[in-house]
């Protein structure tokens, strides 16, 4: 099998293929957890170090597993980084991990990181499959980091409010009041919000897409 260049790999992760706006995979965690950009951004970091390390490691040991157990073989291994992932957030994050809640271990049932492990690190070299865990993890915590956005600031008219449950007291420096004395817009951080929120950004991908390809012909 080919091997995909890294120019293509990366584009698919952050663009093409992004596992939040085109793939449309992982919006459980997608839509419920992004109320902050503080939010969106810690659990876009703890998913893109599992499709890392998972990706890393089931490349590694392709050739080992027989394909008559491979799915459960690379769920086992999704779960054991997911919990290693949960343990140290809860050590070192500890109010962060409370608000992110059952999404963390959550995480093991993402179908773009069984995806990720079936369909590529099962068939390429580490550092390919790595580049793709990567690519994916932050074109997945881009869509997090901007769905997070847009409902903070629409709904609190501020942007990375309780930042400081990230990075320590430096964060309460980080926290941005756009709209002073704010009364909030309420359906932005509810359910529905999160759902408008994602048709905005996937409508806007779909008209840059529709301008690059009448540039190019």
């Amino acid at each position: 099998m080919s091997e995909p260049t890294y120019h293509r790999i990366i584009a698919d992760g952050l663009w093409l293929n992004n596992p939040g706006t085109v793939q449309l995979l992982g919006l459980c965690p997608l839509l419920a957890v992004t109320t902050t950009v503080t939010n969106g951004l810690g659990l876009g970091l703890a998913t893109t170090m599992t499709l890392v390390a998972s990706n890393v490691i089931v490349s590694l040991i392709r050739r080992l597993v027989r394909p008559e157990v491979r799915i459960p073989v690379f769920v086992l291994v999704i779960a054991s980084v997911v919990t290693v992932i949960d343990l140290a957030m809860n050590a070192w994050l500890h109010e962060l991990h409370m608000i992110l809640g059952i999404f963390i271990p959550l995480i093991v049932t993402n179908c773009s990181i069984i995806g990720r492990a079936e369909s590529f690190a099962s068939r390429h070299s580490v550092d390919r499959a790595l580049l793709d865990g990567l690519a994916m993890g932050i074109g997945f915590t881009l869509v997090l980091v901007a769905l997070g956005g847009l409902r903070e600031l629409f709904g609190q008219g501020t942007l990375l409010a309780q930042a400081h449950l990230m990075f320590g007291e430096i964060g309460r420096q980080l926290t941005l009041t756009i709209i002073a004395d704010y009364r909030g817009f309420l359906l932005a951080i509810l359910p529905p919000g999160a759902f408008m929120g994602l048709g905005f950004l996937i409508a806007g991908m779909n008209v840059i897409n529709a301008r690059r390809e009448r540039r190019a012909t």
